[in-house]
């Protein structure tokens, strides 16, 4: 072995990814139990490790020496072996510190609160003591500091650290906290990066909050260790298109808009130029209820629509690199909206009522006047949940180029 990663569990790890994208070098994954874990340190047969969950604390003893991050957090996530001296090094602490700057969240003066207690609280713990924060509390179901210590006690909390599980993929659209009940927060950081924005991190951008998700740190801790494992200084540029590129390849593309906009037709050209599944929610219904949605909205009744509609929009939006064309009700209800934004951009797909095509369409069949009256009542819903805009009265091509130039300046923020 020479470069990669050890941890009990890497079954959805990027850090092979980001690392084939920083340079030339062999790095590969590896899963191993605890005994492997140490019979591998203790061999010492590489040139550089990552370590992860549940590691992190478990590798010091092996090592000759520390850094002073590494002393001061009681955690290492590189290890560098040269010259037969093993030294351990934490980067997860220099990509946390690089995330909270581009993400503009303050912590300097501010009181900020730690949902967790674990590695990556400690983490977060000396980023927000190396930013100055005003005070400190770490919260954990454990105490002592409970979340219902948090609401009663802590509710003036400014800026918000998620270092839990809570949220991440596959078990997405909870959130560790209700923020509604800090009325002062200010902004919120979730180290969480699959999905690509939480439950918390939605809620808070909802809000007008400064948010972001983890995949920043992610990439920054890669590109920090890879500093360590040849000496060499971060090109702060490459880590920007590391980020966008992992983004871009992560991201859904999620068409919403007015039932007849031609959001299936321009999805399907979007996935065939992406190289990407396609997932038509609507044609999906029509798979699990056996029957198509006009016969579902007169043998059943509109709620049994929505709410087929919405188990397959969970179903979709928790996964990853795909082009999703939803129903043009879709965006109604708060709950589909969550799901199709966590790991999705949203693209409302627009076009000239007229031009609007109504067969088969059983809440545009009254005429114009029913089309123009469905546009009023949606318009708000579309446009709160969408992160770009597409004219799709010309020619599908051109759509098609347009959506994409949306796309790759979404994935790059």
């Amino acid at each position: 072995m020479q470069y990669g990663l050890i941890g009990e569990k890497l079954g959805h790890s990027y850090s092979a990814r980001i690392h084939a994208m920083l340079g030339d070098y062999d790095y590969r994954l590896y899963p191993m139990p605890p005994e492997e874990m140490r019979a591998h340190m203790r061999a010492r047969d590489f040139l550089g490790l990552n370590v992860t969950i549940p590691y992190k604390k478990d590798v010091l003893p092996f090592c000759d020496a520390l850094s002073e991050e590494v002393k001061r957090i009681g955690s290492a996530n590189t290890l560098v072996n040269a010259g037969g001296v093993l030294t351990a090094y934490n980067t997860d602490i220099g990509g946390l510190l690089s995330l909270i700057e581009r993400a503009g969240v303050q912590v300097r003066g501010k009181k900020a609160v730690i949902l967790g207690s674990g590695g990556t609280s400690l983490t977060a713990r000396a980023a927000c003591e190396t930013l100055g924060a005003r005070e400190i509390v770490v919260v954990s179901r454990k105490g002592p500091v409970t979340y219902e210590a948090l609401y009663r006690d802590h509710a003036d909390a400014q800026a918000l650290f998620n270092a839990t599980p809570v949220g991440m993929y596959p078990n997405t659209g909870v959130s560790a906290v209700d923020i509604d009940r800090l009325s002062a927060l200010e902004g919120v950081i979730d180290v969480i990066y699959n999905p690509d924005r939480t439950s918390l991190v939605l809620a808070a951008q909802k809000r007008g909050l400064r948010a972001a998700g983890g995949l920043w740190m992610l990439v920054m801790q890669a590109c920090l260790a890879n500093g360590k494992f040849f000496g060499a200084d971060v090109d702060f540029a490459r880590a920007g298109e590391i980020y966008a590129a992992l983004r871009a390849e992560r991201l859904n593309l999620v068409l919403v808009g007015m039932p007849g906009s031609g959001k299936t037709t321009l999805g399907k050209a979007l996935a065939k130029k992406m190289r990407r599944p396609f997932v038509d929610c609507d044609a999906e219904i029509e798979r699990v209820a056996g029957m198509s949605i006009p016969e579902i909205f007169r043998t059943r009744g509109e709620e049994a629509f929505r709410a087929l509609e919405s188990e397959v929009i969970e179903r979709y939006g928790k996964e990853s690199g795909q082009v999703i064309a939803t129903g043009g009700g879709a965006p109604l209800r708060a709950r589909n909206v969550t799901a199709l934004r966590q790991n999705g951009m949203t693209l409302l797909v627009c076009r000239p009522l007229e031009l609007l095509a109504t067969d088969g369409r059983p809440l545009s069949a009254g005429g114009m006047e029913t089309v123009r009256r469905l546009e009023a009542e949606r318009a708000p819903a579309y446009s709160a949940c969408a992160d770009a805009r597409v004219d799709n009265s010309d020619t599908v091509a051109r759509a098609v180029d347009e959506a994409l130039s949306a796309f790759r300046a979404f994935a790059a923020t």
